[in-house]
């Protein structure tokens, strides 16, 4: 007790309630320690002032990247819920409930079809805030679905992965969707449509064993973690310590596993470019400062 509570006479701080604030008014920067306003984190395309791009989920995604923030979403197929009748310490359905209320989707992807500087392309989003963004059946199909809507409409496809891996309630049938999503994106290039994938934190396990690694052109937002097995598990399964930055995005385009590490301010514009290439569109650029190379 502080001496101001002791003189402080009884019945005072009745008058006077406690008022307590948003919880969510400041956000800390992982990478920095920085309180940032959470207020200006859509102005900031939700990276923080030192440079650490925070998960987004599908609507800021495509808000972000679609021209005008205009699009049309695509609905994702209906799958069965529990197919295993899985139960650990709660039930695989209420962890779907969990999912649903929290997020507002029906599972792990998003689909919608809008433009990109001009240039009409299908976007499909992985949402980490669902049940870490693992793959099961209904992620399976949402990924097949995308592909059919570009293959059927003749679009370009971008997919920006992010995932804990395979969805373990699902078993053998979440593994199943790997060679599945495979074989969709093989369609897509005997349809020679492109396909690129932004890779953003984290994109692991059997999803980076997948779709994830097979685009034709792989970008990745700065400092995303991908891999298969995480740091932790390597380094108890080689009982080596891991080099610096190890599986991050900047390690992985040294080592040419992807092409280019893209900050989100500069990602609509860079896909706008390489699409324009891809698909011998002219891209439209309503300021001249807004064009990136590539």
């Amino acid at each position: 007790m502080n001496w101001l509570s002791k003189i402080t006479p009884p019945g005072v701080k009745s008058i006077f309630p406690k008022k307590n604030g948003p919880d969510d008014l400041w956000l800390k920067c992982p990478k920095s320690g920085e309180m940032v306003f959470t207020s200006d984190l859509p102005g900031l395309l939700h990276v923080t002032p030192a440079g650490h791009h925070l998960r987004i989920g599908p609507k800021d995604r495509f808000d972000y990247t679609f021209d005008e923030a205009a699009y049309t979403e695509v609905p994702t197929p209906e799958v069965t819920n529990d197919p295993l009748k899985f139960k650990d310490n709660k039930k695989y359905t209420d962890r779907l409930k969990t999912a649903c209320a929290s997020t507002g989707q029906d599972d792990v992807m998003s689909i919608a079809v809008g433009k990109i500087h001009g240039i009409e392309t299908v976007i499909l989003v992985q949402n980490f805030s669902f049940m870490g963004g693992s793959l099961g059946m209904a992620g399976g199909e949402g990924f097949i679905q995308a592909c059919d809507v570009a293959a059927d409409r003749k679009l370009p496809l971008v997919a920006f992965t992010a995932a804990g891996g395979a969805r373990m309630q699902e078993g053998a049938l979440s593994l199943m969707q790997m060679p599945r999503t495979t074989i969709a994106v093989q369609e897509l290039r005997e349809a020679r449509l492109p396909y690129i994938v932004v890779l953003c934190d984290p994109t692991t396990g059997g999803v980076t064993a997948s779709y994830a690694m097979l685009g034709d052109i792989h970008l990745a937002e700065p400092g995303a973690l991908i891999g298969f097995a995480g740091p932790r598990v390597i380094e108890e399964t080689i009982r080596e310590k891991l080099p610096e930055g190890f599986q991050r995005a900047e390690f992985l385009k040294e080592k040419g596993m992807i092409d280019r590490v893209v900050h989100r301010r500069d990602m609509r514009a860079t896909l706008a470019r390489i699409l324009s290439v891809l698909t011998g569109q002219d891209a439209k650029f309503p300021h001249e400062a807004e064009q990136v190379n590539v």
